[in-house]
């Protein structure tokens, strides 16, 4: 990683809903904004069903993990940033490829897919046990973590629209969000809500029906969390609401180095 003062480096992530339908809305995105480091989930194609030309992205280490049309995640560096490319492993505890972490300059990234819960809400619950438990040992190892993805939980009402608000829907039930809070106090900083404790209009998904992107009517449910210590050096977090035809929209941090 440089070591130069002042540097800022752009960590996004986004859940693509399917990264061959997303194929030219991804490029596009990234050759405007150059994010540092990109996570993806929900891409919903194996590494041979990835389009060619998002294998050879010329100026990022790319990895792509994923078992065909369900699922799946990326995580893609930029060279910018590794010179070589990063080892890219997976927590034992990782099923129906879900998450991937990569070490670069001290720092370990990870994208992550959390179940929704629909069809099998005790293994969302599981899940997110293991993500509680996986951040505390590396806490205890004294790494830094910067976590990003889709955890399809709304973590109070003030992160979903008053027209959205349904007590005890997966997504906003008691014991998740309790079960988030608890991995909150693992050491993790919800950095978008750290930077905009009061603003109640931010949200990350949208029902794709009536407009309720464009009204924004939605969900926030795709996050970037920090350790601590690395949490006091995020300037800035934003949802790219603009950006694809993904019923979610990427959120970029940008960390000062």
């Amino acid at each position: 990683m440089p070591a130069v003062e002042g540097y800022k480096m752009k960590i996004a992530t986004w859940n693509v809903n399917g990264i061959r339908a997303r194929e030219a809305q991804f490029q596009a995105w990234i050759q405007q904004d150059a994010p540092e480091v990109v996570c993806l989930q929900e891409i919903k194609a194996g590494p041979l069903q990835v389009p060619p030309t998002l294998c050879e992205l010329p100026d990022y280490w790319c990895y792509w993990h994923g078992s065909g049309g369900y699922s799946g995640v990326g995580l893609h560096i930029s060279r910018k940033v590794s010179v070589e490319r990063p080892e890219f492993v997976h927590p034992p505890f990782d099923h129906e490829t879900r998450i991937v972490e990569a070490k670069v300059g001290g720092i370990t990234f990870i994208s992550v897919y959390v179940p929704n819960g629909g069809k099998d809400f005790d293994a969302k619950m599981r899940f997110l046990t293991s993500i509680n438990d996986y951040i505390h040992r590396k806490h205890l190892a004294g790494e830094q973590l910067v976590i990003c993805g889709d955890v399809n939980v709304a973590l109070t009402d003030q992160d979903v629209h008053p027209k959205e608000r349904k007590p005890q829907s997966i997504g906003q039930r008691t014991d998740e969000r309790e079960l988030f809070q608890k991995i909150l106090g693992s050491g993790v900083v919800d950095v978008m809500r750290k930077l905009h404790p009061n603003d109640d209009q931010i949200f990350t998904w949208w029902p794709p029906w009536r407009n309720m992107r464009q009204r924004n009517i939605g969900w926030r449910i795709d996050y970037v969390l920090a350790s601590k210590q690395l949490s006091e050096r995020i300037s800035q977090c934003v949802v790219l609401r603009e950006i694809g035809s993904s019923d979610h929209a990427p959120v970029v941090a940008t960390l000062q180095l």
